[in-house]
Formats: structure tokens, sequence, C-alpha cells
């Protein structure tokens, strides 16, 4: 529910969170140095991934790539955060995101290590 928040209800909202002193998800990514297109790019992963987990409760299958690729998107968000040497602060909402994709990934290998037993 986070992702359809930030992608969807506060794109073009001020944040505390946002990279240096962006008002808006287009400004974020400016300010990372990212072209604009990257913004249309990660938010439609991000969108597609948040639908994937939420049917991922009905087909387990789906939960492991798609916590995957959020994971590496959560530390690509953490890096732009220390490449504009934001304060941490910032970094929290995807640290905690990359702690539950990860959470999500240990889940997945886990069920399917106890499928095959």
């Amino acid at each position: 529910m986070g992702l359809f928040n930030v992608w969807l209800l506060r794109f073009k909202q001020k944040t505390p969170y946002r990279g240096q002193h962006a008002s808006t998800m287009l400004e974020e990514f400016a300010v990372y140095g990212l072209p604009k297109t990257f913004v249309y790019i990660v938010g439609t992963l991000k969108i597609a991934i948040a639908v994937t987990l939420i049917v991922g409760i009905w087909h387990p299958s789906l939960v492991l790539p798609a916590a995957s690729l959020l994971a590496v998107l959560m530390l690509g968000a953490v890096a732009m955060h220390l490449k504009v040497a934001d304060p941490m602060k910032k970094s929290a909402p995807a640290l905690a995101m990359l702690a539950m994709s990860l959470v999500l990934i240990a889940s997945a290998l886990l069920a399917e290590h106890l499928a095959k037993s």
C-alpha cells in the first residue's frame, strides 16, 4: 500500500523524505541527476510490483521475483539519497521497504525449500 501511496497519491506532493529540497517526484529525480523518463519507468515498475505482491497472496510463486526487484529498486533509492548527501532520515522509507522486501524474499525461499522437502 505504501508504494501506491507514494507513486499515485503523493507523486506531486512535498514530503519530508524527498531528496534534498525537492517538492515532487519529478523534482526529486532531477536532484539525483536522473532523466525524466526514469521517473515513469521506476513508477511503473513499483506499481506493477505492488500489484504483483497482492496477487502473490493467491499465487505465491510471484512473490520472490517481485520482492527481489523491489529490493534492487530500494537499494537504488538508498544509493540516490547517499549520492546527494541527504540526512539518513530521508532514506528511512526506502530502508524500511528494503527490509520488508528482504523478509518477503526470505519467506519465499523458505516456502520453496519446505515445499521441496
